[in-house]
């Protein structure tokens, strides 16, 4: 099986709305994708987006920041909510639900998974890096909103530089070894640890761009940011 996780983020599927010319977009070029190449399979793993960030901004509001549990199960409500819509746009490519817990029985019979977000503890990264690792996936697709990973967060620190490639090693320095509600991490601290101890690739680009998406897909030169070993 030709199997590869894509996790995207909520922020190209919600950045202030739900963003239905890119959903549609989206779709024809994952259709083409699939009917050219019959042996493929794809996991799509939804974030949470603007709806995650509006509910846990209103919550901080009302009590702070005294429960992030709290926060953490508004983010993946949101997420819930993002995967019904994706899986609605491919459902003549799916038959099971959303996927919301990684560990249950999942049937994966037709081409495309949908799933989103489990608990607390960790983000949708996570999610798509257990799903990998079930079904035997080497490769994560992260598309986000960002064209690469950068030496630092390029919006503070104008002397960031993008990167074509990184160490686990290196990249787990720079995001981390923890998880908190809301964090703003290239891919996610805990999943990362799991990426590395399974010897994954872990591709981080831009999601906007469908067309660098395909290449990537397709094995084609691509601009992002490899993460391996």
């Amino acid at each position: 099986m030709n199997l590869t996780v894509l996790s995207v983020g909520g922020s190209i599927i919600a950045p202030e709305k739900v963003d239905s010319v890119f959903l549609k977009a989206f779709r024809e070029a994952i259709v083409k994708y699939l009917e050219e190449n019959k042996d493929a399979k794809l996991i799509l793993v939804c974030g949470g987006g603007a709806p995650a960030r509006i509910y846990q901004e209103a919550y901080r509001a009302v009590r702070g920041n005294d429960d992030t549990g709290a926060q953490d199960w508004l983010g993946i409500k949101a997420t819930h909510l993002n995967g019904e819509i994706m899986r609605a746009v491919f459902s003549d490519y799916t038959s099971d639900p959303v996927v919301t817990d990684p560990t249950k029985d999942i049937a994966f019979e037709n081409r495309i998974l949908v799933a989103a977000g489990w608990k607390p503890g960790f983000s949708t990264d996570t999610d798509a890096v257990y799903l990998a690792r079930r079904f035997g996936g080497k490769k994560v697709v992260n598309l986000s909103n960002i064209k690469k990973v950068y030496t630092d967060d390029p919006r503070k620190n104008p002397d960031a530089k993008p990167l074509d490639s990184i160490s686990w090693k290196d990249f787990r320095k720079m995001v981390g070894y923890e998880w908190k509600p809301g964090l703003n991490a290239p891919f996610d601290p805990v999943a990362s640890g799991i990426a590395e101890e399974e010897g994954m690739c872990v591709i981080c680009a831009d999601g906007r761009d469908i067309e660098n998406t395909m290449k990537i897909l397709k094995g084609e030169k691509f601009e992002g940011t490899i993460i391996s070993d």
